[in-house]
């Protein structure tokens, strides 16, 4: 007789950052001598060195952290990825709007994954100017959710980069079996600032 509590009948797994982490070393740390770890003050991607894997660090225990590092890990190439934090140019926060375009430029894609990944795993998206000690600005606000916006529907037609695909499959199956990702409505107006 099944009941409450009866594994035979348990729904998807609730997504944390440490089931995501555990998730993306089972599909990727023998192949790509790569690894997930959470707990960092700031996220920093740390190639492979001296026989160590690579680590990808997230902050704290956040789980949009986590997606959202797994998404730049995703669209870097094999040279990107011998580099410190991809070789990836970043400005901290208090960037004037020239350096916040550029930001927007190269952060697009990377939200966007994290949001597809986010909806695999049932948890919700906020896009991020990563900007916060700058005045509010609601222009570059609405401009980065376009983008992203844009960036995630392109990604759902012309279908996620191989090791992304991998993962989203693996963060579906586990945590929103049900979810159809050509389904998905991807637009500027679903985001939240």
């Amino acid at each position: 007789m099944s009941g409450v509590g009866d594994p035979a009948v348990a729904g998807p797994a609730v997504a944390t950052a440490a089931a995501v982490a555990d998730l993306f070393d089972a599909l990727f740390e023998r192949e790509y001598h790569t690894r997930l770890v959470g707990g960092a003050a700031e996220p920093l991607y740390l190639p492979s060195r001296d026989g160590a894997p690579a680590r990808i660090c997230y902050r704290e225990d956040f789980l949009a952290s986590a997606l959202h590092e797994v998404a730049h890990w995703c669209i870097a190439g094999p040279a990107r990825r011998r580099q410190r934090d991809y070789g990836y140019w970043y400005a901290p926060d208090g960037r004037d709007a020239r350096q916040q375009r550029r930001f927007v430029a190269v952060e697009a894609r990377p939200q966007a994954l994290e949001w597809i990944f986010s909806r695999a795993c049932a948890v919700p998206f906020r896009v991020s100017i990563d900007n916060l000690d700058a005045p509010p600005d609601a222009a570059a606000d609405a401009a980065l959710a376009v983008a992203v916006a844009a960036q995630a529907r392109r990604l759902q037609a012309r279908g996620l980069p191989e090791r992304a695909g991998r993962f989203f499959a693996a963060l579906r199956a586990r945590f929103n079996p049900a979810l159809d990702l050509e389904a998905e409505e991807f637009a500027p107006r679903r985001l939240q600032p």
